[in-house]
């Protein structure tokens, strides 16, 4: 049974750390809990109508992926068993329950690391343009989907709420971070995409792009937020997959995709989204959440 969404969490007795698009983060000393609501971002706008459950399949479909990335890079993930939270995160448990998790504190990086297997959104933009995206060119001749020769590392700025992350270049980010941590993320970020899409293509989803998030703690460096889910990543189906235009998608592109048939400029405060809008976006997640977990979703 769809259970009442959560749109905001009110929890009195924690730290508030930060509220973004989708998530509220609390403070709890040592560590801190993550808790995914069903808020839903398009053009970096907060919609004003949840997605039920959302939240809660974002946070299992990125546990599913920290579990199978950890031999590759260790990650900020303490636990998302809540019976193992600290006593004072009890009384909100049913609360927490499937849609949270307690994580290191990390010194998170101050990009974001884009890795793009196929021509699409803003890197097909770009090609277009100049026939290179973040400063990478590309062959000629490419249309909208395409598979690219081989992924390419893309990275963007991390944007303040409302405001619009931009593609950078590899020495962009080297000026930000260095020459040689930004080598190491680029590697990883391919790697971690490379077993990523090579699992999600067995089960049937084609993963387009997506964007990693990494942190250091005392010089470690690990994956943090969340991993290859719909909401950081495009999903498509692969047995529908043509190149040469949009396509169909697990993702949130279902919103955006309304949202373009709309008189609105992108800017806050968000439409309300029609009960069809809702009830197909989420079938969509939960449809990339079983596909690539092999499970059943529970509410």
């Amino acid at each position: 049974m769809m259970q009442t969404p959560v749109i905001r969490t009110e929890f009195p007795e924690l730290t508030l750390f930060q509220r973004g698009k989708v998530r509220d983060i609390y403070d709890l000393g040592d560590a801190l809990l993550m808790v995914a609501t069903d808020r839903l971002s398009a053009f970096d706008v907060v919609m004003p109508t949840p997605i039920p459950d959302k939240g809660k399949i974002l946070t299992q479909i990125s546990l599913f992926w920290f579990d199978v990335m950890k031999s590759m890079v260790a990650n900020h993930v303490l636990t998302s068993d809540v019976g193992a939270y600290p006593d004072v995160c009890r009384p909100y448990a049913e609360s927490l329950e499937s849609r949270s998790m307690l994580v290191r504190k990390t010194q998170p990086l101050p990009i974001e690391c884009v890795v793009r297997g196929y021509l699409s959104g803003s890197g097909w933009n770009a090609y277009r343009e100049s026939s290179s995206v973040c400063g990478i060119r590309l062959p000629g001749g490419l249309v909208e989907s395409d598979r690219l020769p081989e992924p390419i590392f893309t990275p963007s700025t991390k944007a303040e709420l409302g405001e619009h992350d931009v593609n950078i270049d590899f020495q962009e980010a080297a000026d930000m971070i260095g020459t040689e941590l930004t080598t190491r993320v680029k590697d990883l970020s391919l790697e971690i995409y490379a077993r990523g899409s090579r699992i999600a293509d067995e089960r049937g989803i084609i993963i387009a792009d997506t964007k990693f998030e990494f942190g250091l703690d005392d010089g470690t460096l690990m994956l943090i937020d969340e991993v290859l889910t719909p909401d950081s990543s495009r999903f498509w189906p692969k047995d529908t997959y043509r190149s040469g235009g949009p396509q169909k998608s697990y993702d949130k592109q279902y919103v955006r995709d309304y949202l373009l048939t709309l008189d609105w400029d992108k800017t806050p405060p968000g439409p309300e989204l029609p009960e069809a809008v809702v009830d197909n976006t989420r079938d969509k997640y939960v449809e990339a959440f079983e596909q690539l977990t092999q499970k059943a979703f529970t509410p």
